[in-house]
Parts: structure tokens; sequence; C-alpha cells
């Protein structure tokens, strides 16, 4: 099944306003892998009408960021979405999303926006929820999924649908990662093979504190940097970002005696490339 594709406002409104029952969302900024493929089957079990927008969307990278070399496969993109049964494919220009250029009005992301990811990325969830909240408004989903992997992305759009009486169902998909644990990312594709052998301390780090969670989070923080500190030594060397276990509706620090569920969440650098991962925890008690 080839998917209709759109391009403009005009053509999204046209083939939205044909769409019958039920229609879900799966943002995406192109370069789509096997972690993408699974959001699109999991917005086919709650959806009769499955969307795909395909936008890199530059409010959301910063200066210095890899805005001009993202991963850019529209052919394959499609063909992806066509073998996944994809109804409409969203994919506008910039000028089509901002036609005025930069929007002169934004989304803030508040406190939130400033943590974790947004601490290093000054400005990076701003821009992600302007763009996720035009798109709900021009393809008018019912529900939209999101990967788990970005897990204060997802965190962060729930809380606009919340605050902002947003009229989406926001569903949450599990991280897919490679035989060897590698998170799927659109970035991997631009480490080198050394590279990504450094990469693997990520998710080896992740395993090592969710494996440590009976002994409380100073534990696991131990046992998650542990590892981190050997693959800072590594050649090449891993520049970590943050190491973090944080409420997962909040993204604050937790404290020693926390129970309940928590987020063990790390990023770093390996060469040029900017790396996330995440597991979700639950604590005794």
């Amino acid at each position: 099944m080839t998917p209709v594709i759109a391009t403009t406002r005009e053509e999204l409104a046209a083939v939205r306003a044909g769409a019958k029952g039920t229609l879900a969302l799966v943002p995406t900024m192109g370069a789509l892998h096997e972690g993408h493929r699974s959001l699109i089957r999991r917005a086919r079990q709650d959806a009769d009408v499955v969307a795909v927008s395909v936008f890199v969307n530059p409010l959301q990278f910063g200066p210095g960021e890899d805005l001009d070399r993202y991963p850019r496969t529209f052919a394959a993109d499609v063909e992806a979405c066509a073998a996944e049964g994809v109804d409409i494919v969203f994919a506008p220009a910039v000028e089509v999303m901002y036609p005025g250029g930069r929007p002169q009005v934004s989304l803030k992301s508040g406190p939130m926006g400033e943590r974790v990811e947004g601490r290093t990325r000054p400005g990076h969830f701003d821009g992600m929820l302007t763009v996720v909240l035009k798109l709900f408004n021009l393809v008018g989903p019912d529900l939209a999924v999101f990967g788990e992997k970005d897990a204060q992305q997802l965190a962060m759009i729930r809380r606009m649908v919340a605050d902002l009486n947003v009229p989406v169902r926001v569903v949450g998909a599990p991280t897919v990662r490679e035989p060897d644990g590698l998170a799927l990312s659109s970035r991997n594709r631009y480490l080198s093979a050394a590279e990504r052998t450094t990469a693997l301390a990520l998710s080896r780090a992740l395993r090592a504190g969710a494996d440590a969670v009976a002994g409380g989070p100073a534990a696991v923080r131990r046992a998650a940097a542990a590892v981190l500190d050997e693959a800072a030594s590594a050649e090449p060397p891993l520049h970590l970002d943050y190491l973090v276990l944080v409420d997962p509706a909040t993204f604050t620090e937790v404290g020693g005696d926390h129970a309940g569920a928590a987020v063990l969440a790390v990023a770093g650098r390996v060469g040029a490339t900017h790396l996330i991962d995440n597991v979700p925890l639950a604590f005794p008690g």
C-alpha cells in the first residue's frame, strides 16, 4: 500500500477530510529505522488511519548542532511507511511549517525544559513542543505515538497536552535496541566502528544501574557511573553530558530514599555525535 503524500497544508487538509475513523500520528524527523517502524505498528493497534510526519524541525537545533547534516532519506522513508501500511505521509518544507520565518509566538517549555537534556541543549524543548503542537493542530490526530527512548521529550509532551488541554492522547512505545544493546537512533549512522563500540557504554551503564536497583538510588548511580568512568578513557572516549536518576513526570533528581518509578537517563558525545538513552526503574517501598 502506497501512502498518500501531502506536502502542503492544503493537501493535508484534503486528505485529512477524507480520512474516516480514529487517526494516529507518528511525528518523525525522517531517516526512519526499526524504532520508528515499531511506533507505526503501535499506532495501528489503536487507529483506523495512521499518519506519519517527516520534518526536520530547525527550531529544536541549537548553534553548532547537526541541522545541516541530519540524515534526510525521504524515498527510503516512504518505502518504510508503505511497508508498514501507513495511510498518510505529511512532509512539509520549512516554509510550509513556518511561512513567516521563525514564529514570533512559540511555546516555552518551562522549568522542566531547562533540566537534564534541556541544560545540555538550551531551547531544544521550546522548539520541539512548538512543532509538535503545530503538527497536532494541522493533522488533528486522536492519538500520537512517541518513543520512550526520548523519555524527557515524552514527559514534556504529556505535560503540554495536560496544561494546554490539547485533545490528543499521547502514547509511549518501548525503546528498540540493536542486538548488542545500542538504542536505535537516526544519529547512529554518524558513528564509525570504533565510535560505535564506545557508544555501547551508554546501554551497559543503564543495565548496570538497573541490576543494582535493590540497593536503592545511590547504588544505581554508582553502578552506572563506574561503567561510564571506564568509557571516558576509551579510544575514542565517551564525553559524558549527564547521568541522572529522575522522577519520570518532572525530571527532577530523586532522593536516596525514593520509592516507586524513576528513570535512569544518560547522554554523551562520541566524536561529534550526541547520543541519549534511558531505562525505566521501579524502586520498592
